[in-house]
């Protein structure tokens, strides 16, 4: 079983998720972030420190010290993340990071959705070798978005999808 310890040992930039380091995220998030948070999903991001007791969760901070987002992984392998813009200072730290605690994580199924017009995550998610299988309408407002997975056993399903 992975632990945070275990992939905190392997990086400066992943720790141990703290309410200080979500409420940092929870009130800094990206603009597509906030989007997909308040239009897509119906939440208040303000919420977002009282769940990072669910599941397996890390914070990422970038080389000025700053968090720069908050990651985890539901019992269910339902996989999130949410960033600051600080991502966009160090981007291939960030997603270098991002790709370290993917790799560390042992679950055959990760899998979520994400707002199509959330096009930083997405290539993200392309680069972490995400797979897209398909558009479904959700949430409050019947937002597209897409379906998506990573399967650690197996090959995934290609989609036609381009995005």
């Amino acid at each position: 079983m992975i632990t945070t310890k275990s992939i905190t040992k392997k990086s400066k930039y992943i720790h141990d998720v703290t309410p200080e380091a979500a409420m940092q995220v929870a009130s800094n998030l990206r603009p597509d972030d906030l989007r997909e948070v308040v239009e897509g999903h119906g939440l208040n991001p303000m919420l977002i420190p009282s769940c990072i007791n669910n599941g397996f969760c890390v914070s990422f901070t970038v080389p000025n010290g700053r968090t720069a987002g908050l990651a985890g992984i539901e019992k269910d392998g339902r996989v999130w993340m949410l960033t600051t813009p600080d991502i966009h200072d160090y981007p291939v730290t960030f997603a270098r990071e991002a790709k370290r605690f993917i790799d560390s994580r042992t679950e055959p199924l990760l899998w979520n959705i994400i707002d199509k017009r959330n096009t930083v995550h997405l290539k993200l998610l392309r680069f972490l070798g995400f797979k897209f299988l398909r558009e479904i309408k959700y949430g409050p407002n019947n937002l597209t978005f897409i379906e998506f997975c990573y399967v650690r056993t197996s090959s995934c399903f290609r989609s036609d999808i381009s995005t």
